[in-house]
């Protein structure tokens, strides 16, 4: 750990509040061209910085389910989730009220099957294939580009 990530302090989960640790869910979307994986990358709609498609959990869906509806909404992706979770990765979520919340998101698998020309966050974000080094490359979390690095749908997680 740097200096800087002990001077924030752990999360403490015993005071039980929502707002201590939320968990979201992500979308790894990914199709294999010339026998290699890429990735579908999206921007956020505030700054613009690269990320993968995450939200919140979702009454009835499980958290697999909740990535492939949030890769639909912020990235028109229709395709299967193919495996279990790659892993999770930690951010800070800034809330609507400007506070900050810690959360995790845990990532999962997604084969894109089509991309549609209309979704609901269309005009909100852009979306680019890239391949698996260069979307970690433009990540700014190191556990995600870790967790990116690593996909291999080949292999036993993907």
């Amino acid at each position: 750990m740097t200096r800087h990530e002990l001077s924030e302090g752990p999360i403490s989960l015993e005071s039980g509040r929502k707002s201590d640790l939320r968990a979201q869910f992500a979308a790894l979307c990914y199709r294999i061209r010339g026998k290699k994986p890429e990735i579908l990358m999206i921007t956020t709609r505030g700054t613009g910085r690269w990320i993968i498609p995450k939200g919140w959990p979702v009454d009835g869906c499980t958290p697999a389910e909740a990535a492939l509806r949030e890769a639909w909404e912020e990235a028109g992706v229709t395709g299967r989730v193919t495996g279990p979770g790659l892993g999770l990765f930690s951010f800070r979520k800034v809330l609507p009220t400007g506070e900050e919340a810690p959360c995790v998101a845990m990532v999962y698998p997604v084969e894109v099957a089509k991309l549609a020309r209309d979704y609901p966050e269309k005009g909100m974000r852009r979306r680019k294939w890239m391949r698996r080094r260069k979307a970690a490359g433009c990540v700014t979390d190191p556990e995600l580009a870790r967790i990116i690095r690593a996909f291999d749908p080949a292999g036993p997680s993907g």
